[in-house]
């Protein structure tokens, strides 16, 4: 199984995982928060009625905090050169943890 894990990552240079992984994240942290933003308004503070709530902005924050989630799983799977070993290598002593 970690080799299939393995196989889906994405080697790049330092300085793109770098900057990957800090847009990423921002992107997928600005995009959580302003789902549940956007489910707090659409459905007031959580003291709407069924019949008050707004179905377009429930969709819109569902699908703004599945996006944020998609983007940070997404983009974990990129990785600088060097940056994780293969513990199954034949230079790794059995007791490298």
């Amino acid at each position: 199984m970690a080799d299939d894990s393995r196989e889906r990552d994405v080697v790049v240079p330092e300085r793109l995982y770098k900057t990957v992984t800090v847009f990423s994240t921002l992107f997928a942290v600005v995009a959580v928060v302003g789902g549940f933003v956007a489910l707090d308004v659409a459905t007031d503070t959580g003291s709407a009625a069924p019949e008050e709530v707004s179905v377009p902005m429930s969709l819109l924050g569902v699908a703004l905090i599945a996006a944020g989630g998609v983007v940070y799983a997404f983009a974990s799977r990129f990785r600088a050169r060097g940056m994780a070993t293969d513990k199954d290598s034949d230079d790794q002593s059995a007791d490298n943890g």
